[in-house]
């Protein structure tokens, strides 16, 4: 009995030996790839602004498409004789101009 209680010690201080090597090779592995990071942020900040004046176009191109259909929109509603027709064109007008007010106010921001 007393045989086997001195082999169970033994086995749980290998086992923990081999638990904190194995931890402190893993701890020096990823210390290897760790870096500073600013490059990278840096990188990503380029990166994002290149995109910036191909979003505002995109945003004026949905804008002028918005307007198109909104006119399109208003113009049934007038034929048709609705009552509410200066709700929906003042709807379309203000989604519109919204559109146009964002990509201009992104762009400025963020000194593109």
């Amino acid at each position: 009995m007393k045989k086997c209680k001195g082999e169970l010690k033994r086995f749980s201080k290998m086992k923990l030996i081999s638990i904190g090597t194995f931890a402190l090779l893993l701890f020096f592995h990823f210390k290897g790839y760790a870096q500073d990071g600013v490059a990278g942020i840096n990188e990503a900040n380029q990166k994002v602004r290149s995109y910036f004046d191909a979003g505002t176009e995109l945003m004026y191109a949905v804008g002028a498409l918005l307007g198109l259909i909104g006119a399109v929109k208003v113009y049934q509603k007038w034929n048709a004789g609705d009552p509410d027709t200066g709700k929906v064109a003042a709807a379309w007008f203000g989604s519109c101009v919204f559109l146009v007010v964002v990509a201009t106010v992104i762009k400025s921001f963020f000194g593109v």
